[in-house]
């Protein structure tokens, strides 16, 4: 293993081991406290822009495979861990996790003391670091983290979003044939805004009896208006997504126009956010942001608690409850997890319902929304 040198803006200086990718990269460093699934964390396109540090401290251990991708790259800019483990055993993996990240170019850091990494982000909140394998200096390093923009100012919705529209042809994982379910033909349509979806949402929305086509962020209001209209979808929704959502003012603008024509829409995460954003209503940044797959959740409608997958570092207002129910709060914090706008068939939740890793107690979100779609 070759060194690798970690600056981090309000000082730290580290020095550790390198796997995975080589090179120098500029990124926000978060820490995620999920016990299994670091492929499909890795994977997420909404970890784009950022380091991931993860508690859990045996990494690399089952290895991957490509049925636990959440989308066909690796979107984050590393990975920090206490141990990797180059040698794997799982009978369903086809390869080592250093390997993956060489693939796509993601620096790995190893033996580095991950606890009082997250011990510091705790107490700090999330700040932009810098990690290469290239520069060991530290005032070289801090210099051009300095120069380098800030993950606010960036829109990795460009980065992330499919290129071009497709219908998604699978359903949830089959644990006896071990493959994803194929869909099957349904009457209900409808259109999934990718600002940077996990094929996990996409397989649960397929498997809640929907038709699941997906188009770019870069989708135009009157085309899908038009659709619905004519009766070819309905519903839309929106996915998860990577960075800050106040920067996307033109996505918010065309989602204005859906929202004003009462189209059913779900929305998941980023598209939470953004749900809350075009209706006036700005979203805030938490200290250290939300990541792991035990965070408890209050279900306001059936006083049920559910363990969620959580994967975000920004949240809507309080003051939204002047146009929305609050269904669902994070007992963690208390923050709003989830609402229902007064009068429309618009509902959205921040967690990750399709839990990929995480526990699957939310699941029933998706057949909520299929229920509605016309």
């Amino acid at each position: 293993m070759q060194k690798v040198w970690i600056y981090i803006e309000n000082g730290t200086f580290l020095e550790a081991d390198s796997f995975g990718a080589t090179g120098t990269a500029v990124g926000e460093i978060v820490f995620n406290t999920s016990m299994t699934g670091y492929q499909e964390i890795i994977t997420d396109p909404s970890y784009a822009g950022q380091f991931v540090t993860f508690t859990m401290p045996e990494i690399g251990n089952v290895g991957v495979n490509e049925d636990d991708m959440e989308s066909f790259l690796a979107h984050c800019k590393g990975v920090l861990v206490r141990s990797y483990h180059h040698e794997y055993s799982n009978f369903r993996a086809q390869g080592d996790l250093d390997s993956l990240l060489k693939e796509h170019n993601v620096l790995g850091i190893c033996n580095i003391d991950t606890r009082y990494l997250t011990k510091m982000l705790r107490d700090e909140g999330a700040m932009m670091m810098i990690a290469s394998t290239e520069i060991s200096d530290k005032e070289e390093l801090a210099k051009t983290l300095k120069q380098s923009p800030r993950i606010e100012d960036i829109n990795y919705i460009k980065e992330v979003t499919t290129k071009e529209p497709y219908i998604h042809k699978y359903g949830t994982w089959n644990h006896e044939k071990l493959r994803y379910n194929k869909a099957v033909m349904s009457d209900k349509k409808i259109v999934a805004i990718d600002y940077g979806i996990k094929r996990n949402i996409l397989n649960e929305l397929v498997e809640s009896g929907l038709e699941v086509e997906v188009v770019p962020a870069t989708f135009k209001a009157e085309d899908l208006i038009a659709k619905f209209e004519a009766g070819e979808i309905g519903g839309i929704f929106l996915s998860n997504g990577p960075g800050d959502p106040l920067t996307l003012t033109e996505e918010k603008q065309e989602l204005q126009k859906l929202i004003d024509k009462s189209i059913p829409i779900f929305a998941i995460c980023l598209g939470h956010q953004m749900l809350s954003i075009a209706h006036g209503y700005d979203t805030y940044k938490l200290k250290f942001g939300q990541h792991g797959g035990n965070h408890p959740v209050a279900n306001l409608q059936t006083s049920v608690v559910e363990i969620t997958a959580q994967n975000h570092n920004y949240n809507v207002p309080d003051n939204i409850i002047e146009i929305a129910e609050v269904t669902h709060k994070n007992l963690f914090d208390n923050t709003i997890e989830g609402v229902k706008y007064k009068n429309k068939e618009i509902f959205s939740v921040q967690h990750h319902p399709e839990a990929s890793p995480g526990p699957h107690e939310s699941k029933y979100i998706f057949k909520q929304f299929a229920e509605i779609v016309r």
